[in-house]
Formats: structure tokens, sequence, C-alpha cells
């Protein structure tokens, strides 16, 4: 690290190792890991941090590759300050740092249809910043607004046309940490709501691998075409599919595997390195595009270096 740091009344810890702190287990680590206490503490840490110095904002690390060359600069992780969820009328205000689970579920007891998040695994922050959806629903449909401080220590409000929702994708400006969304949903009956949350668990756990080390879908599911030829973002053609087309439902490399119960889980079978997974991944989109001509792209997030830097003399 050669930076200064601003004082804050957060945390701020030197050469955070990251591997514990997503769910592939893997990566190496940041220069400086920031945990604020609060949208006052972030937005004057970011004032006061030399301009040139990268930030990434962490969420539960649950869709997402840290290389094993680790992260340079400031990596910024919310907590307590930052998971609040408040209801009011059909809005439902979240912090960034509020798991997508806990919001569906505070939703439905108040009786709104937020279930489309209910297996998603990560939190509010990163369900905009991805534009997570499920079952048909996406975070676009429901998005109100999203309280944000910028990399220079302006909050800010942005709404649905400054994020530009696409699929599995949004927006952000450069530096800009989320910290809050309001959310907009339709009343439904309570038990109802909790009954369908149910149902979509045990479908997931029917389908899914919930018991391994995943870091949920891997890649985007393929646009199709339509008659004319035309791109058609209706997603009814499956990265699963097509991985399993390509014979690599089950590939290898190193301790990485494309999972058998589900190929577009890319999975840390024991003792994975990032290069591990995320050249299997390669290996899947060239082993694709070979049988197919399609080109999957990459839904898990990849970030950092692949090798440590070389220490000061």
């Amino acid at each position: 690290m050669n930076f200064d740091l601003p004082e804050v009344r957060g945390r701020l810890t030197p050469d955070m190792a990251l591997d514990g702190l997503t769910w592939l287990r893997i990566g190496g680590p940041a220069d400086v890991l920031f945990q604020p206490a609060d949208a006052d503490d972030l937005a004057h840490f970011l004032a006061n941090l030399d301009p040139s110095v990268p930030v990434f904002p962490l969420g539960v690390g649950s869709n997402l590759i840290v290389r094993d060359g680790g992260v340079r600069g400031v990596v910024i992780r919310l907590g307590r300050g930052f998971n609040g969820i408040e209801i009011q009328g059909q809005t439902v205000t979240a912090g960034a740092a509020a798991l997508d689970a806990h919001v569906a579920r505070k939703a439905a007891d108040a009786g709104l249809d937020l279930t489309f998040l209910r297996t998603i695994p990560g939190s509010i922050g990163g369900a905009v910043r991805m534009n997570a959806g499920c079952y048909g629903s996406y975070t676009a449909d429901v998005f109100q607004s999203s309280e944000v401080v910028l990399r220079d220590g302006t909050r800010k409000t942005l709404g649905a046309g400054d994020l530009k929702f696409a699929y599995r994708s949004s927006q952000l400006p450069d530096g800009a940490v989320l910290v809050s969304a309001t959310l907009k949903a339709e009343p439904a009956d309570v038990e109802e709501l909790h009954a369908r949350m149910d149902a979509q668990l045990a479908k997931r756990d029917e389908t899914q691998p919930t018991k391994d080390r995943t870091a949920g879908s891997t890649f985007r599911n393929p646009a199709g075409f339509s008659s004319t030829g035309q791109a058609d973002d209706t997603h009814e053609l499956k990265a699963w599919k097509v991985i399993d087309n390509a014979g690599m439902r089950g590939a290898t490399r190193g301790g990485a595997v494309m999972n058998e119960m589900h190929s577009n889980f890319l999975t840390n079978a024991g003792g994975a390195t990032a290069a591990d997974l995320e050249d299997l991944g390669e290996e899947v989109r060239k082993a694709v595009y070979a049988d197919s001509g399609i080109t999957l792209e990459w839904e898990i997030m990849r970030v950092g270096e692949r090798e440590a830097p070389e220490p000061a003399k």
C-alpha cells in the first residue's frame, strides 16, 4: 500500500485476506478493506481519499471471483449500518447490505410481493448492480431509486434512467457505492406469498447445488434470435444446455469443476485457486463457441490481479 488513508469511525484493515469473504473461498488480499460505520463515514472517507486510489464495493461475495493476486486499492464492505429494511405503503427501502432473502421475507410479512428475491443469494446492493432476477422478475421491474455515494464523497439519488438496467447488469458511475434502494411491490396475501417462497426454495434445492461451494450462475443465458435473425432477449436458450451440448458438464481443472448437478455452476470442489476457476470457465466458453457458435458471457464478476505484485525493494 503506497497511499494515505483518511481517519474514519469505521474499520480499516490493511492487507486483508478476501478469500473468507466470498462464497467460493478463494482469492488474494485487498490492499485495504474499509468497513464504514454509516453513510456519513463512507462519504467522508471517499471525499478525503486520494482520487487516484481505486475503490471496489464488495457485497456478500456470492457472485464473485477474487483473483489470486488480490485487489489493489480499497475494498469497501458495508455492514450493520447499511442493512436496515423500512416499509411504507407499497414501498420497501433497504440498505445495500440487507440480504435479498431478508427483504423478500419482511416484504411478505407486510403483504408485499418481492418473492423473486427469496432465492437470490446476495444483498440488495448486488441485486441493483446486477439487476438480479428469478422466475421472470427482475430488480428493474420493482426499482424506484437508489442512494449512492459518488467517488468524490458526494451523496446522490439515482433513478432507473440513471442506472440503464439491462439483462443482469446496470450502470453505476465509476467508483460509486450504492448504500440503499427503494423498491415498489404489489400487494398480495401474506400466506400465499410465504407458501410461494417455500415452494421456490424447495425447487431450488432440487435443481441447484446449494450445498456446494459455488458463486451462483456462472454465465448469462444467451440471447436467442427471432425469425428475422435479430437478437431476441427472451433467454429461452439456457446456458446449462449449451454447456451440456459442448460436453462440458463435469469438466475439471485443478480443484474447479462444472457441477454435475447443474452445469452452469462453477464449483470449488476443494483446493481450487481463482485461476483454476476462471481458466475452467474460459475453457467452457471456448468449447461452447466451437460447438454452437454461441459466446457465453460471464455472469460472475471477476476482479483483481492474476498474480501478487512484486514486493517493494
